[in-house]
Formats: C-alpha cells, structure tokens, sequence
C-alpha cells in the first residue's frame, strides 16, 4: 500500500484494459509509484484475453477462464476503475471524455483499447452479423445460438474473413456444433482468391485443416448483405446461417482519429520507440490500437505483452521526471494456431509443425498468462506494534459503506440517553428515518448521512452516497428539497482537489437535482481517508410515513436485493467476481424517488441501510408492537452475494446487526444475510395484504427488483424466517 504520509500528486489514466496495462496493474501493485493516483477506464468490469477466443468457442474453455477482472485487478493495483467507454481525448487540456460520465483529468495518459472487427461497410451486418473483436458482445452472440441449437435450430454459421483469425473461428465452430447438433454447417467466406492470404507457407494445411473439419471455404467473393437468414454475396448466392461472425481485418475504433492525435491512413495511434504518442510528452499508447512507426508489426498479442514493462518503467519515468527506454519488439514469434478440436497448428520463421502435442503448448502458454491475473500476490500487511492497549477488534479491515456504521446496540444505547426535544416545532417518532420540523407552518424531514469510501471512484461513490441520504426522505414520503455536502478526500495536490471535487459535485449534484433537490452548500476537507456524506432536506405534503403504522395481516415488500456489505466486503479483499460489483454499483445508482411513490399509501416504511433487513424490520415490528414472518425464499439477493456468505464473507458490523436484531428459525447463508448491512439499500414497506402483488407488479415495470418477503403477523415482537 503506498504510504500514507506521501500526498497525491499525479493522475495517470489507462484508457482501455487491454493486455499491456492489464500487465501495467498487475506489475503497480507490486511496486506503486508514491504519489501517482492510477485510474483504468474501460467499458467493462472484465477484459477478455483473445488468444483463448478459438478455445471458447469450440468448448474448450468457460468464459471466465479467458477474462481479465479488473475490479480485482485495479484494488490489488492500487487503483480506481471507471467502468465507462472512452469517446474522446483532449490533449492539450488534459481530460478524457466518458460517455455517460462526462470529463476525467489526466497528467499522464496511456491507450490500450485494443481494435474492432465490424463491417459497416457491410449493409445488415450491424443488425444481423457480431463481429469477433471485442469478445463480449461476440460471446454472448455465440452463447445464445448454441441455446437455440440446442432447441432445435439449424446448426449454420458463416464467418466473413479468411485469414487466420477467420479460419480459427470457422473450425471451432464447426467443431462445438457437431458437438451439440450431431452435424455443422459452417461456411468460410473470403474476398482472396485463397484463404490465409497473409501466410502462404502454412495455407496448404490450413486448406486441409477446414476440409477435414467440414468447413465449406468460398473465396474470390464480396459480401453484399447479412440478413437475419444468411449471408448474400456480390453475386446473388445465398448462404444459410443462423450465425453470422465478422472476421474480416482489424479496425481502429473511429474515436481515435477525432482526437486530434497523429494517426496512421487508417486510424491507428502513431508511437516511437518509448510508446510516446508522436509530438505527445504525456500520452502514450501499446498493443493493437498502436501503430510503431519505429517498427512496424502486424496485431498481434505477443507485441502487446513484450511491451508493458517498458510502458510501465516510461510511465513511471514521465511521471517522476526520469529518463524513457526504447522498446524493440521481436521481428518473428511463435504462431499457434486453433484448429477446431484439441489441435493445433505452429508457423515460425517459414517453418510449420502440426499436432496435438502443439495445442497442449499452446493451452500451457494461454492459462500462463491467464493465471498470473487470477493468483495475484498477496501484499505484505503492516506489522503489528509489539505493545499494545489491551482489546481486540480482529483481523479484518474495516469495510466501506455501511458496513462501517457504529454498532446498533451502541448507537441505541446512547440515543436513549438524550432527552426528548423541547421545542414545539420539533416532532420525532421512535426510529424514525428523519426528523420531522415545522416551519412556517409547512412540514419539512431533515437527515444526514456520511458513508465511508467502498470504491476508488468518488465519483460514483458521490452519487451512491447521495441516494443513500435521499432513502430516508422518500422512506417517510416526503419530497427532496435541499442538501448540503460533506466531503473528505485524502491528502492530495490542488489540482488533485480541483479534479476530484469537481467529479463528486457533478456527479452529486446530478443525482440530487434528478430527484428534485439542490445543493446548496456543504464542506470539505483534507483527511486520511475518503468519506462522502450528505445533509438533506424534503417537504411533506401529507402525514409522515413512519416505521409505527404495521398491521397485522400486512405484507412486507423489499424494493431491491440484500448482500451489497457482503459483495463489497469481498471486494475489499480480492474475493469478488468484478462482474459482481460492477453489477451491484450500477444498481445502487438508480434512484428510489419512483419506488417511493408507488409506495405512498404504505402502512409503515423504512429504507434497508447500515443494520441489515433484519435491524430496519425489527424497528418496525418495535414501533408498531408487531412481530414479522420472512418468506426467505423470496427475499432478492444480488448476485454473488450468497455464495460469499455461504464461505464465511462477512461485513465489520455484521456480528452487532445479529446481536440487535436476532431472528428465529432459517439457517444458512441466506439467513446471514438478513443482517448484512446495506448501502443505498431499498424500501421495506408494509402494506395492504392485497396490495402486495399489484405493488410489486408495478415497482417492477419501474425498473425494481422488488419483492413480497412475507407478512405482518400477531404475537410478541420479533421475526420468524420460514423456508
């Protein structure tokens, strides 16, 4: 971890997570550079290694074996991910442009976004074809043919593109097809007069390789059209496909050339022999999207990997004033080839070899450089004082969110210790979410929350933070008014300060006014460690929603799944799928103002927050003298979050949440998770028994993953879980 003492200084950008910064995280965290914020923006919380594409989608591998996490990655580097695509770079300014997420500055930048394989040239492809690269969209394309296969489709492809990215594709699937259907139909289309029209030397055994795998080879033809049947030539020849891939070259995203950029005729980044981006002091640029204008080579992977310790070491160099190195990549490597089955093909130095023996090797090189990212070292934590006050707090880190909330039993026990308040216009229930305060006659509900940092990217964090505060406004049924914002950022330079306070207050500022609020001040300051808290005021416009109104017979319902202390425990501690978390953020930004409203003739209401479903139920079963049955079966949990559970994943203030709020009868990790604390968690609401489902139909066609949990029932306070 870098030392605390040393304030931020520097912003680096890695902008794509290709194979070369994959590399460049794994290799900072080993050794970070004091004072450097490091931020990866990609558009995915995963980034597909490629060699392994042919080994997928013959059934080789499962698509997590070729992934990248670089949630994971990014903590064990130090850094913040920004899962958003890149759509532009203002160099003289320093900014990059996110879609969706708007400007992140930058002192030193880096460009590893890899190529593209579509065919706008090509009318219908866009609706009809997928395009091999990048492998997201072309796997998930690929998973669901082989679904409909499976049902009954015919098992027809075409691949558009016979070089040998193209004939890989067509042998694989020929291979999975005959797998699932007994049979394949796979047609290899190319616009030479000969397939493998860059590597004469291995296209007699390539030509073999297709025919004996049953891939039917057209060559000398220009596509005209994909349609959702097939393929039409130039020449009017139809061919059936259900499946229709795009193999055809290699593209540079067309964002490059409107960066102002030096780029190549077509498209790609021009660099020297340091990486440097040409007449560029700070923006470099590796692997495919890069053009070496001191050594030109074809894409390559190989080139990519070679590359990122001297992409590192010049990072590091520009960052800290030091001296860059040349890069020299080698002029010929190793070429391995899928042949469909467990096979391969190898050409080095105009020489081939063919056989099984070669697809072991080439397996034994894929999972090396795969495993490097999955089994990432673990960082030497920092020694223990050989003295010290008795008491222990255990070995565990602190958690972000709400899971860093003081202990229920705690916090109660010191609240019943204040008086009632004496001023008149003043008016509180037992547990409520807010306070209530007359104003000129005019009801208006005054609450505050501050969440401790859970991500690197305050941005988001910001806007998470301010949802989480408006939860106890809408959970009482007021409307947002106003808010006042409380930051802390750690110790960092002034324009440091300037870039971030300006992506929290955008990205505040943006949810709150959403929602009908303004910021109309707040604070800041220099700490530690991050914390973003907010102030906000709603105005009432009818009786405060409290958590006193539960009647028996009513039905509970939970507008959003439990499980985000646990998921963001485990990130914490490398042990998530980013898939996960990625997936979990972009729930907690969705604002709950809508599910509020759907909401508004509830009985009784609370948001899921810091003391779990089981503490917030409990408050209400309290207030309104009521005891609860929870249907845990039926309770929403985000994914990934049950399987942590079941192996022990627990939040810091899990153990507290269990002891304030226990449950009878259930077991297990669904039951452990009913006192996960929650950050921006959803509304529990009680309401009309027969209302239940109407309710949940309609939070649902709102966009919530909302849900009967069970009942109100009679008897002595407390909560039952059934099944």
């Amino acid at each position: 971890m870098m030392p605390a003492s040393v304030p931020l200084t520097r912003d680096l950008v890695l902008i794509g997570g290709g194979h070369a910064h994959a590399l460049v995280l794994r290799m900072w965290g080993m050794d970070p550079l004091p004072g450097a914020r490091l931020t990866v923006i990609d558009p995915n919380p995963v980034a597909p290694y490629t060699g392994m594409l042919p080994g997928l989608v013959a059934g080789h591998y499962r698509r997590e074996e070729l992934e990248i996490d670089l949630v994971r990655l990014a903590r064990f580097a130090g850094a913040r991910l920004i899962v958003g695509a890149v759509t532009g770079i203002d160099a003289a300014a320093g900014r990059v442009t996110v879609a969706g997420r708007g400007e992140i500055g930058f002192d030193v930048a880096s460009v590893d976004v890899g190529i593209h394989s579509g065919m706008p040239q090509v009318r219908g492809f866009a609706e009809h074809g997928v395009a091999a690269k990048p492998l997201g969209p072309f796997a998930g394309a690929w998973e669901e043919f082989l679904r409909r296969v499976a049902d009954g489709a015919a098992p027809q492809a075409a691949v558009i593109g016979g070089g040998i990215a193209g004939i890989e594709l067509a042998m694989a699937m020929a291979y999975r097809l005959r797998g699932i259907a007994g049979r394949a139909e796979v047609t290899l289309i190319e616009q030479s007069a000969e397939i493998a029209p860059g590597a004469p030397v291995i296209r007699p055994r390539l030509t073999r390789a297709c025919v004996a795998a049953g891939v039917r080879i057209v060559t000398g033809v220009d596509v005209a059209q994909v349609t959702g049947a097939g393929v039409i030539l130039g020449d009017g020849t139809e061919i059936a496909a259900g499946f229709v891939a795009g193999a055809a070259g290699a593209r540079a995203h067309g964002w490059l050339a409107k960066t102002g950029l030096p780029v190549t005729a077509d498209g790609f980044l021009r660099v020297g022999a340091d990486l440097r981006v040409e007449g560029q002091e700070a923006i470099f640029a590796a692997g495919d999207c890069a053009h070496l204008t001191h050594a030109p080579r074809p894409k390559a992977g190989v080139y990519a990997v070679r590359a990122a310790p001297v992409l590192r070491d010049n990072l590091r160099a520009v960052l800290s004033g030091g001296t860059t190195r040349a890069f020299h990549p080698q002029r010929d490597y190793l070429k391995l080839i899928s042949l469909g089955e467990k096979s391969a093909l190898a050409e080095k130095m105009g020489m081939a070899f063919g056989g099984r023996l070669l697809w072991r090797l080439k397996d034994r090189i894929d999972r090396k450089f795969m495993v490097q990212f999955g089994d990432l070292p673990a960082m030497a934590a920092a020694e223990a004082p050989r003295l010290r006050a008795l008491g222990d707090l255990g070995p565990e880190p602190l958690c972000g969110g709400c899971g860093a909330k003081v202990a229920p039993g705690v916090l109660s026990e010191v609240l019943a210790q204040e008086r009632p308040p004496a001023r008149a216009d003043i008016v509180t229930g037992p547990g409520d979410d807010a306070a209530v305060i007359m104003v000129g006659g005019v009801r208006q509900v005054l609450t505050t929350d501050h969440l401790r940092g859970f991500t690197e990217d305050l941005g988001v964090m910001a806007r998470i933070a301010a949802l989480h505060a408006l939860g106890d406004v809408w959970a009482m049924g007021a409307k947002p008014q106003a808010a006042l914002v409380s930051v802390t950022v750690p110790r960092m330079s002034e324009g440091l300060q300037a870039r971030t306070m300006a992506e929290i207050m955008a990205q505040a500022g943006e949810a709150l006014r959403a929602s009908g609020a303004e910021i109309v001040g707040g604070h800041s300051t220099l700490g530690a460690e991050a914390s973003i808290g907010f102030t906000v005021t709603g105005l009432l416009e009818r009786d405060a929603i409290t958590v006193a109104g539960a009647r028996v017979g009513d039905a509970l319902i939970l507008t959003r799944p439990i499980g985000s202390g646990v998921l963001l425990a485990a990130e914490m501690r490398g042990l998530a799928d980013g898939r996960d978390i990625a997936a979990l953020l972009a729930a907690l930004q969705v604002p709950q103002g809508v599910a509020a409203e759907i909401l508004s003739g509830a009985h009784a209401m609370t948001d899921v927050t810091g003391f779990g479903l089981a503490g917030h139920l409990m408050a209400i079963c309290r207030a309104s003298g009521v005891a609860a049955e929870v249907d845990l079966a039926a309770v929403p949990v985000y994914a990934g979050a049950e399987a942590l559970a079941a192996v022990g994943v627990r939040s810091t203030i899990w153990a507290a949440n269990v002891a304030a709020a226990p449950v009878t009868g259930g077991a297990g990790a669904r039951v452990a998770l009913l006192h996960d604390p929650q950050t921006a968690g959803g509304m529990l609401a009680a309401v009309k028994a027969e209302a239940g489902e109407g309710l949940v139909q309609q939070l649902q066609a709102a966009g919530h993953a909302a849900a009967v949990i069970g009942r109100v029932v009679a008897g002595p306070v407390g909560i039952v879980v059934k099944g």
